[in-house]
């Protein structure tokens, strides 16, 4: 039997350098350091709703990626995600993906 054995830190960001060197981070570090690059820029502003932006941020992008990689089907795709096809549809339509 087959054992999933892939965990976030398989989710890097490669980036290269200035001296064209290569390296990667966990996703989750390049998320960290883009909300704080936003707090900072805020400058005392009130932001609301920060859950949710981030969530578009990274949900949308997910959706189309696992879209793609299954060719449009909303079953495998759903499977993947490990969520149930209605959920799936719902938000494909919030982002107008459907």
């Amino acid at each position: 039997m087959f054992e999933q054995n892939l965990t976030s830190e398989a989710l890097t960001v490669t980036t290269v350098t200035s001296q064209d060197q290569i390296t990667q981070k966990p996703l989750r570090d390049s998320v960290k350091a883009s909300l704080k690059n936003y707090l900072a820029q805020l400058n005392g502003q009130e932001v609301t709703e920060l859950y949710e932006l981030v969530l578009a941020e990274v949900e949308q992008p997910l959706l189309d990626t696992i879209m793609q990689y299954t060719r449009g089907n909303q079953t495998r795709a759903a499977t993947m995600m490990g969520i149930n096809r209605g959920t799936l549809r719902k938000k494909l339509k919030k982002y107008g993906m459907n």
